[in-house]
């Protein structure tokens, strides 16, 4: 069942999303070559923690971290470790906050340093999909219009869409329905309808979409060993209309980045 939000409760999950954008934001300015994912797992813990609410992830199914932290091949799930990161790695960061009884959960795939042109294709493509998705979640839209939008832009790439694993509702519980594949065809899955909030993720392979499971029991790779990117915004349909409850500005003023993207799908203007 999908659950509607109010107005009221929208704008508490605007403030648990944006605690995961401030977040991301201040990782944004830490993470580097030679720093550790644990280390950065514990910087957002306690930051989150600072903004008066709690970590989605710890604890969640039993996940022992409060982010996923997924470098190069790995897609999804990866546990943060003591590995320094390289000159030239990629890695998605996942984060959730809980914070009035509502969550927000969101993602960004960050370059280290020098990063091959293929592999910074890769992400734009990705994060680019992301907003192409967005724009199918409207009023008298179904969840697979979303997901064809997405597959299309990417496959048209030559790029793979990971199949087992979805975007999905988000609300009082960290995963609501409806399940939101990044695939699909256009005028199938269930219509989309006034106050529901879900979390849009592309999830994209250079190579393959199929994957595999480290005995970890979490962390996803792809099958072939290619990179593979991933962002993810939450998103509340009000007024018929997408309207990001999420942002990427706080990382792009840490990296010195300009950009208009989430514009179109605000009709209040962020201030950060």
């Amino acid at each position: 069942m999908i659950i509607q939000k109010t107005r009221e409760e929208i704008e508490l999950m605007r403030e648990s999303a944006l605690i995961v954008s401030k977040t991301l934001g201040m990782i944004a300015s830490e993470i580097k070559e030679g720093v550790t994912t644990l280390y950065l797992d514990k910087l957002a813990e306690e930051f989150i923690r600072d903004h008066g609410a709690v970590p989605s992830f710890l604890g969640l199914y039993d996940f022992p971290n409060s982010l996923c932290m997924s470098p190069n091949a790995q897609v999804v799930h990866g546990i943060p470790n003591n590995v320094p990161l390289k000159n030239g790695d990629v890695i998605s960061v996942d984060c959730g906050a809980f914070k009035n009884g509502y969550h927000g959960d969101h993602a960004y795939s960050f370059e280290i340093g020098e990063v091959a042109p293929e592999v910074k294709k890769l992400l734009r493509i990705t994060k680019e999909s992301l907003y192409v998705g967005i724009r199918e979640f409207k009023a008298g839209n179904r969840v697979e219009d979303v997901g064809n939008a997405i597959q299309k832009y990417t496959e048209a790439h030559g790029y793979g869409v990971v199949r087992e694993l979805v975007g999905h509702g988000v609300g009082q519980k960290m995963h609501e329905e409806p399940e939101m594949p990044n695939y699909g065809k256009r005028g199938r899955g269930k219509l989309f309808v006034e106050g529901m909030v879900v979390a849009i993720e592309p999830m994209i392979n250079m190579g393959t979409r199929n994957i595999k499971q480290l005995k970890d029991g979490w962390t996803i790779l792809t099958a072939d060993g290619k990179p593979s990117a991933h962002f993810e915004h939450d998103v509340a349909l009000v007024d018929g209309k997408p309207e990001l409850l999420s942002t990427f500005q706080y990382i792009y003023k840490a990296l010195g980045i300009e950009s208009n993207e989430e514009d179109e799908f605000r009709q209040v203007p962020l201030v950060l």
